[in-house]
């Protein structure tokens, strides 16, 4: 990859569609290096769906290494668009929703934005009562008396002392937005290797317990429902599944690479920092799980569960401690700095992306995200990872655009103007996004419950949805730019 930096040589300061936030980064402010870039990763990856990943996917048939291959590949899959995606922000130092100007058009790229923006809210909000409920229930080991802690009604359905942990998570959050990026790359960079750890810790504690690694590994068995599973049937879902995991990220990931000073960076970065740590992350998640059985005679999937039955003050609080950096990483990378910027793109003079910020934080309250995790099929399990199936239509228009149609060549200061060669909407670029969701729409409708008995392949077809979506809209997109000229 080349390592050409773009910069602006015209002055657009007083345009509606610039901001110092938006504004490309010069090559001068460009302090991300590989390990940088590796350590926003690591700090991602490392949280508590990524330590349950594995021990689901053996829940549903598969033996160890088979879990493990296969959030390896679903890993090195989407690791190819997310560098794909971000060498726009390497080169021409601008962020997602700045790029999106180019596809969708600069009016069309408020909608796109906020597509991706407006899921990370939810996410944001789900993440933030995850990081409040495991200091609240650690909490209770020292101070048991807190579960006494006064009600607050139906309406609120906490007590003071869930709800204060919750805000006081919360606060954590807002605080690092308060600081801005800089803090961000500071955070992340400190809190990768202790994250490693950390899990490394917890692996050493099984293996010492139990004695003998190969026996853990053989108790994993013990975590699926029943044999007899066909591995083609599920490994298919599984893989779209572990793609999907980090789809949104492959498409703002330009938030962060326009930090990066060069390709290499950007690239090495990331294959140094995803699939790796989510693979040992996943194995550690595997293991001690599996640890459990033997130790306890029962799975404690929930690492939450399983520290609650130490004892040991200071182990109860450098659990507390890494449990809730774990989750903060993940909450400010993944899902505060999209729905910022998202947020920002609808007047970019008006709102700050630290003002965006603070909008995502209120959203996240205002969701009231327990209750949306007390139905584990309702909100969070239906509409939010359904949704994600745009995500692929989103990146299949973003990718072909850049690369196939305009060979990584753009006019930056254009895409400042509300009148200049971008302007409004690419007609081209939203029926290519349109038609790639068509065959998915009747397996979203079935998985949302609002039509019932929709054909086995129509459901089928929906477990590839990221995949399906990503290639109708890339190959439709293409075709109307090739009938375009």
């Amino acid at each position: 990859m080349k390592n050409q930096i773009v910069e602006l040589t015209e002055d657009v300061s007083s345009s509606p569609l610039y901001s110092e936030d938006f504004a490309p980064v010069p090559a001068a402010n460009r302090t991300w290096d590989k390990w940088h870039i590796a350590s926003l990763w690591v700090g991602m990856a490392v949280c508590i769906p990524t330590y349950m990943l594995a021990s689901s996917l053996i829940d549903q048939g598969m033996n160890w290494w088979q879990a493990l291959l296969t959030i390896l590949l679903g890993n090195a899959i989407v690791l190819v668009p997310m560098i794909l995606n971000a060498h726009v922000g390497t080169k021409y130092g601008i962020p997602l929703p700045v790029f999106l100007r180019l596809n969708f058009g600069v009016d069309g790229a408020i909608l796109a934005g906020l597509l991706r923006g407006l899921v990370a809210c939810g996410w944001f909000g789900i993440q933030t009562w995850i990081g409040g409920a495991a200091i609240y229930q650690l909490l209770l080991i020292v101070l048991p008396g807190l579960a006494q802690s006064p009600w607050l009604g139906d309406f609120i359905g906490l007590n003071l002392g869930q709800l204060a942990c919750f805000l006081l998570f919360w606060a954590m959050n807002i605080w690092i937005i308060y600081k801005g990026i800089e803090s961000i790359k500071v955070f992340e960079t400190w809190s990768a290797p202790f994250l490693l750890l950390l899990g490394l810790a917890l692996l050493i504690w099984a293996w010492v317990e139990v004695g003998s690694m190969s026996e853990i590994l053989a108790a994993s068995h013990q975590l699926s429902k029943g044999g007899g599973v066909d591995f083609w049937k599920i490994f298919f879902p599984s893989l779209t599944a572990m793609v999907g995991f980090w789809a949104t990220l492959s498409l703002n990931i330009p938030d962060f690479t326009r930090y990066a000073r060069s390709q290499r960076d950007q690239a090495l970065g990331q294959a140094i920092g995803l699939p790796g740590t989510m693979v040992f992350y996943s194995f550690i998640g595997i293991a001690v799980t599996s640890a459990t059985v033997l130790i306890f005679g029962q799975a404690i999937w929930d690492p939450v569960a399983l520290l609650a039955k130490f004892d040991n003050p200071l182990i109860v609080a450098l659990s507390m401690f890494g449990l809730t950096v774990a989750t903060l990483t993940t909450n400010i990378a993944a899902n505060v700095v999209a729905p910022a910027n998202s947020i920002s793109n609808i007047a970019p003079k008006k709102i700050s992306c630290r003002m965006g910020g603070y909008i995502t934080g209120i959203i996240g309250i205002l969701i009231f995200p327990w209750k949306l995790l007390a139905d584990p099929h309702g909100y969070i399990f239906t509409w939010l990872i359904a949704y994600s199936a745009l995500l692929g239509a989103l990146a299949g228009v973003m990718i072909c655009d850049y690369y196939i149609i305009r060979k990584t060549r753009l006019e930056l200061a254009e895409l400042y103007k509300p009148n200049g060669i971008y302007r409004g909407w690419n007609m081209a670029a939203w029926v290519a996004f349109t038609l790639s969701l068509l065959p998915v729409l009747p397996g979203f409708l079935g998985t949302v419950k609002w039509v019932e008995n929709v054909g086995i392949f129509w459901m089928e077809l929906y477990s590839y949805a990221w995949f399906v979506t990503f290639l109708l809209a890339f190959f439709i997109y293409w075709l109307l730019a090739k009938m375009k000229r």
